[in-house]
């Protein structure tokens, strides 16, 4: 797997440029702030997205720093409910307007949010914690410069079949039914339209998840993308290979790595650990 631990984003300005001011006098006799901005490495590297899309090779992107009027946004009491908070932010912090934020691939969107809150709270993570081993709660510090890109593993998942195709999605033939399928990565827009099933509550009460999630992987099978073949291939696709597909999607599927060590102050125990976001993520002060 290809991974990178340089930091996710770098400043706009070379190491020798003078820091931007962050005030300016104005000719209208008052001040006015100037945003830092800074570009942030998208784990796709471009790769993933189709020609004519504005990400498309690009390697970077650039986002501003944040500002209380977006802390305005993570309070917002509707859009939290709606769940659209981030989508939100993330719009709000781009500075290429033409791009679609919607667009993005999951894995540049958490690259962009992680940029954010480092530039705007800091590294550091403080957050409480349970312990595996001993179910004791107690306050640990991630750090969030370590966190790293995974590329995903495409020579692993060529080997197993896959092909890329150049629109950015995937060819892949199934084990068990002979079927070639043609899925894409998720990106914002799919991540809330399964997002919005757990919202709603009559949907959760016939959960319907993995055939949820393959409808909005899956754009073809055999190279027929009707809706009539789609949805009679969700519903039937043997389990081995739609087990096989979500593997190989995780496989392909760039993204970043929060795995941390956590040592437990009670017990000592030792192990990997996912960084938990919780709302103290982005209110580090509570």
């Amino acid at each position: 797997m290809s991974r990178n631990r340089d930091r996710l984003g770098g400043p706009a300005s070379t190491a020798d440029a003078p820091a931007p001011a962050v005030m300016q006098d104005t000719n209208m006799g008052g001040f006015s702030f100037v945003t830092p901005t800074e570009f942030v490495e998208l784990p796709s590297e471009g790769k993933h997205y189709a020609e004519g899309h504005p990400l498309y090779g690009e390697t970077s992107i650039e986002i501003r720093q944040m500002t209380a009027k977006d802390e305005d946004l993570l309070t917002s009491r509707t859009l939290i409910k709606k769940g659209v908070v981030l989508d939100r932010l993330i719009q709000s912090l781009v500075v290429n307007k033409s791009i679609n934020t919607d667009s993005l691939l999951v894995g540049d969107r958490n690259a962009i949010i992680i940029a954010a809150r480092v530039s705007g709270y800091g590294n550091e993570y403080n957050v409480e914690v349970q312990c595996p081993a001993c179910s004791e709660t107690q306050a640990h510090t991630f750090d969030l410069n370590e966190a790293h890109i995974t590329q995903g593993d495409i020579e692993k998942a060529t080997e197993l079949g896959v092909v890329p195709n150049k629109d950015g999605t995937y060819d892949a033939l199934l084990p068990r039914s002979g079927v070639t399928v043609t899925f894409r990565l998720f990106t914002g827009q799919n991540e809330k339209e399964l997002l919005s099933m757990f919202l709603d509550k009559r949907k959760n009460q016939d959960s319907k998840f993995i055939t949820r999630q393959l409808s909005e992987m899956v754009v073809a099978v055999s190279g027929n993308d009707s809706s009539e073949v789609l949805d009679y291939f969700v519903n039937n696709v043997p389990s081995r290979d739609a087990r096989h597909l979500r593997l190989i999607f995780k496989m392909v599927t760039p993204d970043i790595d929060l795995t941390q060590q956590f040592e437990c102050a009670e017990c000592d125990h030792t192990q990997q650990m996912e960084v938990p976001l919780t709302a103290e993520f982005f209110w580090p002060d509570g």
